[in-house]
């Protein structure tokens, strides 16, 4: 295997886990810092607009001076900042952090998805980007069973204590990695500006279709998935690692998805992937608010994984082709769309949990992302007709 490919995955998985982190953290933070649930999501919501919002700068950057190079500066940023979040004194310096951290977390694993584009034959591609996603979903597993553990038996600093080392450690092996890799010939670099850049993507109106779907998917499901540690708190009082466990379900589940990703495009293809997948998020957000014990969410929760990847990887796997002139802008577009949508679906499902209280939530966000699912695959079927490029239309459908 590629030692750059073996470095990415790690530092991928780093960031995977930051990533759902406040799954389980958020209502520690709201008690630490005194502070309602719904206020202490702003850290949540920070970190998303960092991700999201400097996906434009790390993408142009990364088809210019080296996408390896950004991600192991991108993995200093968000050590750095982790470990300042472990001696903060208030929500507000924390929520800066969490935004700086963010900025880092952010150049991390899209570059990676176009670093894998750039080396990778199509014809191997698939399989190689479902293993990876496979290990960023260990990640998003770990991420909330460790930080449940740690702030339940040690506490909730020692989490970004942990995460700051991992990405110095994560980084400085890349670095090395990266200079020995540039003695060998490289691809050729775009020149152009960031702007016509970004234009220059962004003409395609099938590329607006898929961006505008992530980001209306990251909206509809982060939005509610965000309070589902907040709910089991206040519905059944688990405690933190109890959470944690629950809440890494629904990475298994993902996980799953991509041992199993083969086997259901054959059967389904990439409509049917897209069609099932809402339709299993919108069970599972109908089923969550009914169950009359916590155990039951732990399969809840795997199914939803299942759903969530059968749509997104559908998504992400569409979008390494949307320009392969330029992949780390587009994988950026995609990034930046998902974590941008995902920070106003926290901060409105906030404002619904408040009034509508979180059963209501989760019911409108699996409705709408059931319906989400349906207009991109007639999307998607529309485009596969008429201009379908000959390396995916060879993508088996049932």
């Amino acid at each position: 295997m590629n030692p750059v490919l073996v470095v990415l995955a790690i530092a991928s998985f780093v960031s995977g886990a930051n990533l759902r982190l406040f799954d389980v953290l958020l209502p520690t933070i709201a008690e630490a810092f005194a502070t309602p649930v719904t206020t202490a999501a702003m850290v949540v919501t920070a970190f998303t607009l960092g991700y999201g919002l400097f996906q434009l700068v790390h993408g142009p950057l990364a088809d210019r001076v080296g996408k390896s190079r950004v991600i192991a500066v991108a993995t200093f940023i968000a050590g750095t900042a982790s470990l300042g979040s472990a001696f903060v004194e208030s929500l507000s310096t924390l929520t800066v952090l969490r935004f700086v951290t963010g900025i880092g977390a952010g150049g991390i694993i899209p570059l990676a998805l176009a670093w894998i584009g750039d080396n990778t034959p199509y014809e191997k591609r698939q399989a190689t980007l479902g293993g990876f996603i496979g290990i960023v979903l260990l990640g998003h597993i770990l991420g909330p069973a460790v930080g449940g553990a740690l702030a339940h038996l040690v506490t909730w600093r020692a989490v970004f204590v942990l995460f700051a080392l991992l990405f110095f450690a994560s980084g400085i092996t890349l670095l090395v990695q990266d200079s020995r890799t540039r003695r060998s010939p490289m691809l050729a670099r775009r020149k152009i500006g960031i702007l016509r850049g970004y234009a220059e993507v962004l003409s395609d109106r099938w590329v607006r279709t898929v961006l505008l779907t992530v980001s209306i998917e990251g909206a509809l499901f982060y939005g509610a998935f965000t309070y589902t540690g907040a709910y089991l708190k206040e519905r059944f009082d688990l405690s933190y690692l109890t959470i944690g466990a629950v809440i890494a379900a629904f990475g298994f589940g993902g996980v799953l998805y991509s041992l199993s990703v083969r086997w259901l495009l054959k059967r389904l293809g990439e409509t049917g992937l897209v069609t099932g997948g809402g339709s299993i998020l919108l069970g599972c957000y109908l089923l969550l608010p009914l169950l009359p014990a916590w155990q039951p969410v732990v399969p809840v929760l795997i199914a939803a994984g299942i759903g969530f990847y059968m749509f997104h990887n559908t998504l992400q796997t569409r979008s390494t082709e949307m320009a392969p002139q330029a992949r780390g802008t587009a994988l950026a577009l995609h990034a930046c769309c998902m974590f941008l949508g995902q920070a106003i679906g926290v901060a409105i499902c906030g404002v619904a949990v408040r009034v509508l209280h979180y059963e209501w939530t989760f019911v409108l966000c699996g409705v709408g992302l059931m319906l989400l699912g349906g207009w991109f695959a007639q999307q998607l079927a529309r485009h596969k007709a008429t201009r379908e490029p000959a390396a995916i239309s060879a993508m088996p459908e049932p």
